[in-house]
C-alpha cells in the first residue's frame, strides 16, 4: 500500500541557482522559508587559452533539468505532492554571455564566462573613444569599461565567430546572460520560448541605462550591438512564462535575479545602508542605497539591486566585486593538488593558525574592485624555506578576507557611515577559520545566518511573491529573522592594520604584469620567437661547451 502524501508542508517554491561552479535546484516552504530538498551538479569550466574561461551552454541547461528532476524525485520520496510547487525562481552567474540560434535552439559558441579576459584589447580600444570630460558609459550604466561585463564579450563574439556573424545577418541570433538562456529554453525554446531578462542582469551588460531601465541606443551604437538580438527587460518578480517540460511542467517561472541581487533579497537587506557579502567563486559586497543611484569615488560599481514587481520601485546598490574567492580554493585543489577537497583547506589553515609572513594575491583574472586592473596577475610572496602547504592554505583564506577589507573600506568612504557588522552568506561561510579571520581583519563582527542557501532563497522569495502567484509575502512584518552565528574580532586592531598594510604592499607588486598581446592568448614561451629561441639555445650550447673545455664539473 502506497504511503500517504505529507500534509505538513505548505505551498512550495523552487529555485534554480545556476552559478559559475555548479547548478542547483532547491525547494522551499513559502511560509517558513524551510529548505525541503535540493540537488547539485558541478559545471565544467574550459580554458582554451590563457585568460579565456568558457562553459558549455547545453551542459548548463542539461544540469538544470537534471537538478529539477532529481530534487522532484526526493520530494516524492518524502511523499510530497509535486502540485504543491507553485512557482520557480531563477538566479544566475552574472555577465556570462551566450548567443544562440532562435530557429535551431543551438548555442552559436560556448558561454563566455564573466571571469574571461580575452577582451582586454577590445576594452583598451573602446576606452580611447570615450571623451575624457564625458564618460557617458559610466554615467548611464554605473560601470567602468572592463572585461568583466557582457557588452565587450558580445562585441568579441560578433568580431571573431563566423557562426554568430552569419546568424545576426540572417536575423536568427539571440543574446542573453545565463538567465535568458535558461528562461528561453524552459519556456519552450525554439517552440515559442520567452526571450527576456530582468533589470539586475540587464544592469551588468553595459548596454542598459540604469536610470531609464531600458536598453540604451547610444550605448548599443557605441559597442556596435544590434538591438534586435537583446532580450526584453522585465522586473525581478513577475510571471515570465510556464515550464514546458519535465516534472514541473506548467509551473510558472516568476522570479529572476542575478546571484548577488538574489543574495541581497535573501538576506532581507531591504533598508538603505544594509549590506551583505557573498563568498562564492568570487566575492561580492552589496549595499542597498534605496531609490538613489550613488556613484562611487572609490572604485565601486553602481548597479540595480532589485525591482520586486512590475509596478514596484527599483532599488539600487553599491557593489564591490572580487574576482577570485572560492575559485582560489578550487585552484589549490585542481591545479596545485595540495588539497583533495575544498573542505580540507580549513583543516590545513587551522593546523598553523598563521601564514608565517606568506601573502597571496589571487589576481588570476586581473584585479576587480577597487583597482580595475586587468593587467594584474596572481603572486605569492614572503616565502621562506619554512613555508609549507598549511601556510599557503592560510594565506589563501587571508587573501579572501583582505580583498573584502579593501571593498568594505571603499564602501564606508562612499556611504559615509561605516558598517557596524557584516552580514555574510555563500558556500565559503561554512569555513569557520575564514569567518574568524574575516572578523579579525575587518575589526567588526561577522554575522552568518544558519540558513545557508541565501541566494536561492532570494530567487524563491521573488518568484513566490509575484503577481498571479502570491504565495510568499515580502511585507516586513511577515519576514522572520534567521538564527545567526556571530564571529567577534579576536585580535587587536594594530595587528590587523600591520597585516593589511603588508597585503596592500603585495598588491602593488601584482600590477602591470601582462601586456595586451599576452592576454589575447599569445604563446608566452620564449621559443615562440624564433630569433630569441635560437639565441637562448645557442647560448646554452656555448655555456655547456665552455664548461666541458675548462673541465668544470
Amino acid at each position: 500500500m502506497a504511503a500517504a502524501k505529507r500534509t505538513d508542508v505548505g505551498l512550495l517554491v523552487g529555485a534554480v541557482d545556476q552559478g559559475t561552479s555548479s547548478t542547483r535546484f532547491l525547494v522551499f516552504d513559502s511560509k517558513t522559508a524551510e529548505l525541503l530538498c535540493h540537488h547539485q551538479v558541478e559545471i565544467k569550466q574550459e580554458f582554451p587559452k590563457e585568460g579565456w574561461v568558457e562553459e558549455n551552454p547545453k551542459e548548463i541547461l542539461l544540469s538544470v533539468y537534471e537538478c529539477i528532476d532529481k530534487a522532484c524525485e526526493k520530494l516524492q520520496r518524502f511523499n510530497v505532492d509535486l502540485s504543491n510547487v507553485k512557482a520557480i525562481g531563477i538566479t544566475n552567474q552574472r555577465e556570462t554571455t551566450v548567443v544562440w540560434d532562435r530557429v535551431t535552439g543551438e548555442p552559436l559558441y560556448n558561454a563566455v564566462v564573466w571571469l574571461d579576459l580575452r577582451t582586454q584589447s577590445t576594452v583598451e580600444n573602446l576606452s580611447k573613444k570615450i571623451p575624457v570630460n564625458n564618460n557617458f558609459v559610466k554615467t548611464k550604466t554605473g560601470l567602468p569599461l572592463s572585461t568583466y561585463f557582457s557588452a565587450v564579450k558580445l562585441r568579441w563574439l560578433l568580431d571573431n565567430v563566423e557562426s554568430v556573424q552569419k546568424a545576426v545577418k540572417e536575423g536568427r541570433a539571440l543574446f542573453g546572460t545565463v538567465d535568458s538562456w535558461l528562461i528561453w529554453n524552459l519556456t519552450g525554446g525554439a517552440e515559442g520560448g520567452v526571450h527576456c531578462t530582468d533589470v539586475t542582469n540587464a544592469s551588468r551588460t553595459m548596454l542598459f541605462n540604469i536610470h531609464s531601465l531600458k536598453w540604451d541606443r547610444e550605448l548599443c551604437e557605441f559597442f556596435q550591438i544590434p538591438m534586435n538580438i537583446l532580450p526584453n527587460v522585465r522586473s525581478c518578480s513577475e510571471i515570465y512564462g510556464l515550464m514546458k517540460a519535465g516534472a514541473l511542467e506548467g509551473v510558472p517561472i516568476s522570479g529572476c535575479l542575478g546571484d548577488q541581487s538574489a543574495a541581497l533579497v535573501g538576506q532581507m537587506c531591504f533598508q538603505d545602508g544594509q549590506a551583505k557579502n557573498t563568498y562564492g567563486t568570487g566575492c561580492f559586497l552589496l549595499c542597498n542605497t534605496g531609490r538613489k543611484c550613488v556613484f562611487s569615488e572609490h572604485g565601486l560599481l553602481t548597479t540595480v539591486g532589485y525591482k520586486l514587481g512590475r509596478n514596484k520601485p527599483v532599488c539600487y546598490a553599491l557593489e564591490g566585486s572580487v574576482a577570485i574567492a572560492g575559485a582560489l580554493v578550487r585552484w589549490l585543489r585542481d591545479n596545485l593538488g595540495i588539497i583533495s577537497s575544498s573542505e580540507e583547506i580549513e583543516k590545513l589553515a587551522r593546523e598553523v593558525g598563521t601564514s608565517y609572513g606568506c601573502y597571496f594575491i589571487p589576481a588570476f583574472s586581473g584585479l576587480y574592485a577597487p583597482y580595475w586592473d586587468p593587467s594584474a596577475r596572481g603572486i605569492i610572496c614572503g616565502l621562506t624555506q619554512f613555508t609549507n602547504k598549511c601556510h599557503l592554505a592560510f594565506a589563501a583564506l587571508e587573501a579572501v578576507c583582505f580583498q573584502t577589507r579593501e571593498i568594505l573600506d571603499a564602501m564606508n568612504r562612499d556611504c559615509g557611515i561605516p558598517l557596524s557588522h557584516l552580514q555574510v552568506d555563500g558556500g565559503m561561510t561554512n569555513n569557520k577559520v575564514l569567518m574568524q579571520l574575516q572578523a579579525d581583519i575587518l575589526c567588526i563582527p561577522v554575522v552568518k545566518p544558519t540558513m545557508p542557501e541565501i541566494t536561492a532563497l532570494g530567487a524563491a522569495m521573488a518568484a513566490g511573491a509575484a503577481e498571479g502567484v502570491g504565495v510568499w509575502s515580502l511585507d516586513p512584518e511577515d519576514l522572520s529573522a534567521f538564527i545567526e552565528e556571530r564571529f567577534e574580532p579576536q585580535i587587536n586592531a594594530e595587528e590587523s592594520e600591520v597585516r593589511y598594510s603588508i597585503w596592500k604592499k603585495a598588491v602593488t607588486k601584482s600590477m602591470g604584469w601582462v601586456t595586451t598581446e599576452a592576454s589575447e592568448g599569445g604563446d608566452p614561451s620564449i621559443f615562440s620567437s624564433l630569433p630569441l629561441g635560437f639565441f637562448v639555445v645557442s647560448s646554452m650550447v656555448m655555456l655547456i661547451g665552455a664548461r666541458y673545455i675548462s673541465g668544470i664539473p
